[in-house]
């Protein structure tokens, strides 16, 4: 075997992990594999951004920028998650500390890397959604005189009142009513678990009057679709797609008495404006989760946060910059900490 071209260098990475970290700081077998995993795939970076051998690796070779390069290597040739970068860079970290200590010279190349930032999550956008009066604008607009005004304002009506998504609302099967006790209808969710979902009093009065009209002899228990379209063979579930350009037709004209309402709105914003009106009136966000089927709770914290931000938001525009209440506007105290979402996770604010 050839002479290493830098010993040192491979000496302390042997010190690392054969006697520091399983001996000395009492790591973890999965710890120190985590870690020697990120070493040698630095290494190997190193190999080929110089096409070199292993054995040709020096100290000089490892510096801020190097690493930063090996980051983004990561990143767009691996395609890397953001949790498994930082995990990387913190291994990196974690071993220059250790070379600091035992090489003092090499103290300033260790600072240099370990003064390389984390990548930070993209931050996600607000959730957009309909207010309280926008929906109502939307849902009075078909005209329900007409068939197929009827229908569509039951449709919109059953996408808020159920918060369900569009594809559970057209699955929905005359079968799936109930309306003995309380009145409900059975979804059935994208990793096809169904959920039960009460009605509110006013939205089975207009169910009603639509099965009168458009399942005039159908038995309640029967299978067929509730909402659908008339062809020449027969009657055939609508699609998402019909049922979208109906939504964004009702939603454009809705717009021109009721300005606030978005240019061409989809289905799936009934969704989140339900779960923003029942989270701003009061109702738990894990009986929200199990309202709109989220398979996590953590799902729904999405609500719950646009929320925060929006106070916080309104917090800062409605005080004056030259206002003596200025320095004492806290706009921390709306933004959810790990103790405060556990508290709203279980209902306990």
């Amino acid at each position: 075997m050839k002479a290493l071209k830098d010993e040192k260098l491979f000496n302390l990475i042997r010190e690392y992990f054969i006697e520091y970290l399983p001996k000395q700081h009492k790591c973890r077998p999965n710890t120190i594999r985590a870690y020697q995993g990120s070493i040698e795939l630095l290494l190997d970076f190193l190999k080929s951004k110089n096409n070199i051998r292993l054995i040709d690796i020096t100290f000089d070779m490892l510096n801020r920028t190097t690493v930063m390069e090996f980051l983004e290597w990561l990143k767009t040739e691996r395609n890397a998650s953001i949790t498994t970068i930082n995990l990387r860079l913190a291994a990196i970290r974690a071993f220059m500390s250790f070379v600091a200590d035992c090489q003092p010279l090499l103290l300033n190349k260790a600072d240099e890397i370990n003064k390389i930032k984390t990548t930070k999550r993209e931050t996600k956008p607000l959730i957009k959604y309909l207010s309280e009066t926008a929906v109502k604008a939307v849902l009075s607009t078909p005209d329900s005189k007409t068939e197929m005004g009827l229908r569509d304002r039951l449709l919109l009506i059953i996408l808020y009142d159920t918060a369900a998504r569009i594809q559970e609302v057209l699955d929905i099967k005359l079968n799936d009513l109930r309306f003995d006790g309380i009145p409900t209808v059975t979804l059935l969710g994208k990793n096809g678990t169904p959920r039960k979902v009460s009605l509110m009093e006013a939205t089975v009065k207009h169910l009603h009057h639509y099965l009168d009209v458009f399942h005039p002899n159908a038995d309640i228990y029967a299978d067929n679709y509730l909402f659908y379209v008339k062809r020449q063979n027969g009657n055939k579930r609508m699609t998402e797609d019909n049922a979208r350009r109906r939504v964004r037709f009702y939603g454009n004209k809705a717009k021109l008495n009721c300005p606030e309402i978005p240019k061409d709105i989809h289905p799936h914003l009934f969704r989140h404006s339900r779960a923003m009106h029942l989270y701003q009136h009061g109702m738990p966000l894990a009986l929200i989760s199990q309202w709109l089927g989220h398979s996590e709770v953590e799902t729904t914290l999405i609500y719950a946060h646009a929320d925060t931000e929006i106070k916080r938001k309104a917090i800062e525009a409605a005080t004056p910059e030259d206002s003596p209440l200025k320095q004492f506007v806290n706009s921390e105290r709306y933004t959810l900490n790990d103790e405060n979402t556990i508290k709203r996770l279980y209902g306990l604010k």
